[in-house]
């Protein structure tokens, strides 16, 4: 749609697309490896005798590929029958999912499946999705295999947080906490509360570019994951690109509050409404093409559910809209659902009140298919559908297989067969992440080593430790660790360069700080358990500078305050000697701000920015704010609860200048 609410849309959007929906711009993800270069077309063909049954007696002679009327040569064949590891011998152990490596070697082998479940929930209303998620559980709970493979995931889910694995029992049981929110524009983050206040019409355009953008990047998670087919199953009651005007609330989290034709059953229709009907389903069809394309291109078939089963109508009586219009949009998003199906190889399973028999399906297709590939004699690179048409010269079976692909343009033709270049991210950037989450392995507790300026051009020292709690920042101890003492104190001794005594103390207190002179100095922290046993020792070696009012513009090591409550928020921000932490792992209700002083130069507020791991800057607009009492230094509050779990850098220069000191601190956000 081309009018000015779509660009607000479009905005909204932006603040969301920053989460890296998109695979391609999650730089440890290497992209899916296409086989033979960009005119390798792959087909996957289903083949049943009349009774439904699997045929596998087939050759390569058998099938014949036609391409806009032009046969093309069969190049692979491959026939897979998988039956999800229920007949497996029991000396051959089912290999559980623990990293990424696990995913990707195991995701890779032929007699493995791969289930992606994405719950839509901004297309799916809260009654349809609690008749249908315990059908979807049960579904992955009593037909998939132990070797089977299945991921989760919700259109506001980081793709990072995304692992395709075999704990089929804690799958099912996220999907039995799926809840439709479909209609329901009450903000549930900070993020949606950016376009709370915007007409309901926009929020259903900036939510279906948001699902429809995850599940794009879902579709590239499973795509370079292996080369045979994946199923992706769909629980959403399709997408429509506008309202009736019913419902066209100019606010939308405000039901009503100024729309003339609130309540008004008779409201719409004439040759306004139809042109916007019209252009409506345009701008969805082309964002329906973009999804089906890229499922294509990545062998994935996709099966849509609606779990609104034998459904009469769109809407609810309590919306007053008419017949025939709510029969209207019913019927408009059940077509969107069989678009994505139809152009995939999947199915559309709609108007059904049992989805599991629906269900039972993806798993037949899953289990045997032929895999075929040729390159295109078209060498094609319009951009255009190419059909291809899929024979087998056997009488009396049945046969399944996409009905085409789009090909490349000639400039994706021009990247496809440039060198692959693997995106890595800055280094300083990956610096700061590794050294926010890398712990050595049988640490009891975290500890952070940070200097200030302090009185009489000295420097302050300050060591701060807190017990390790677990490996991602909260839970139990390492078992490791289970029989060991509790750490109870830091001893700290720092020398200079010469080994000469600097400082030595038994520090209690989770945050210490000493004066220490300009140079080389050695700092060891041994960690001591009650009775005074030694658990653990740390050293390091640093180098003090020489503080100047005079010099260039420099930070000093910029310090993470984490505060549980608001109020100790509000205390620590007063108080310049704040207690600092080494958690680098935060969760979203945890309160957190970086503290850095600024040396040298004019007295500029340090400029920030929030980095992805990429190193690409988000849009969330932060700012440094000056501490009462201590001359250059600032405060920049983390917006924990504005951004989705995974890990950030934030980014502190000196200045605008491209000489600028730049200071950055890694971090992580869990759920």
């Amino acid at each position: 749609m081309g009018s000015p609410r779509r660009w607000l849309c479009a905005a909204a959007v932006a603040l969301l697309v920053t989460r890296a929906h998109t695979h391609a711009q999650q730089p440890d993800q290497a992209p899916p490896v296409f086989r033979g270069g960009i005119n390798a077309v792959r087909v996957d063909v289903i083949v049943t005798d009349p009774s439904g049954r699997s045929v596998d007696t087939l050759t390569k002679d058998d099938f014949e590929i036609v391409e806009q009327g032009q046969r093309q040569t069969i190049d692979t064949f491959k026939f897979l029958a998988l039956d999800g590891g229920l007949l497996a011998s029991v000396n051959e152990p089912v290999r559980q999912i623990r990293t990424e490596a696990d995913e990707s070697l195991e995701a890779a082998r032929d007699d493995v499946r791969l289930f992606g479940i994405f719950l839509d929930d901004y297309h799916v209303k809260q009654e349809t999705s609690l008749a249908a998620r315990e059908q979807v559980a049960r579904f992955i709970e009593t037909r998939l295999g132990p070797t089977d493979m299945v991921g989760l995931m919700h259109p506001l889910d980081p793709l990072a947080s995304v692992r395709m694995g075999r704990n089929h029992a804690v799958i099912a049981q996220g999907v039995r906490q799926f809840l439709g929110r479909k209609y329901d524009y009450t903000p549930r983050n900070p993020l949606e509360q950016e376009y709370a206040n915007y007409p309901a019409e926009t929020v259903e355009q900036v939510r279906n570019q948001v699902s429809l953008s995850a599940l794009k990047g879902f579709i590239l998670h499973l795509g370079g994951l292996k080369e045979g087919r994946k199923s992706l199953v769909l629980v959403s009651e399709g997408y429509a690109g506008m309202l009736p005007p019913q419902m066209r609330d100019p606010v939308a989290t405000l039901p009503g509050l100024g729309n003339s034709s609130a309540g008004d059953p008779f409201a719409g229709g004439g040759l306004l409404e139809d042109r916007k009907a019209f252009m409506a389903q345009t701008d969805i069809d082309a964002q329906l093409r973009e999804v089906y394309d890229l499922a294509n291109k990545q062998n994935v078939a996709i099966y849509a559910i609606d779990p609104r089963g034998l459904a009469t109508g769109e809407f609810g009586i309590d919306r007053n809209i008419g017949g025939q219009t709510d029969r209207q949009f019913l019927s408009m998003t059940m077509e969107t659902l069989r678009t994505l199906a139809l152009n995939t190889d999947g199915r559309a399973i709609v108007n059904q009140n049992d989805l599991v028999a629906g269900l039972t399906q993806v798993v037949r297709d899953s289990s045997a298919y032929y895999l075929l590939g040729y390159s295109s004699t078209l060498s094609p690179t319009d951009g255009k559908f190419h059909e291809i048409k899929v024979r087998v010269k056997r009488p009396g079976v049945q046969i399944r297989a996409r009905r085409g692909y789009w090909a490349f343009t000639a400039a994706d033709a021009k990247v496809a067969q440039a060198v692959p270049q693997a995106p890595q991210p800055p280094s300083p950037v990956a610096r700061a992440l590794e050294a926010a989450t890398a712990r050595a392995p049988g640490r009891v507790v975290d500890t952070w080593v940070g200097m200030m300026p302090g009185d009489a051009g000295r420097t302050r020292l300050t060591v701060a430790w807190e017990p390790v709690t677990g490996t991602d920042g909260g839970g139990r101890r390492p078992e490791s660790d289970a029989r060991r003492g509790m750490p109870e104190a830091v001893t700290v001794v720092v020398t200079d360069s010469d080994g000469r005594p600097l400082v030595r103390q038994r520090v209690t207190a989770r945050a210490s700080s000493f004066t220490v002179p300009t140079g080389d100095i050695a700092v060891k922290l041994s960690v001591e358990d009650a009775d005074g046993e030694v658990l653990d020792t740390e050293q390091r070696r640093l180098q003090v500078p020489a503080w100047t009012a005079a010099g260039a513009p420099a930070f000093a090591t910029p310090a993470v305050v984490r505060a549980r409550t608001l109020s100790e928020w509000q205390r620590w921000h007063a108080d310049p000697l704040a207690p600092p932490t080494p958690i680098r792992v935060f969760s979203r209700s945890d309160r957190a701000f970086v503290r850095v002083a600024r040396v040298g130069g004019s007295a500029e507020v340090p400029l920030v920015r929030l980095l992805n791991r990429a190193g690409l800057p988000m849009a969330l607009p932060l700012t440094a704010s000056a501490v009462a009492g201590s001359l250059g230094v600032y405060d920049v509050d983390l917006p924990l609860a504005a951004i989705a779990a995974g890990e950030y850098v934030l980014e502190l220069r000196t200045d605008a200048s491209p000489t600028a000191d730049t200071a950055l601190v890694g971090f992580r956000v869990g759920a």
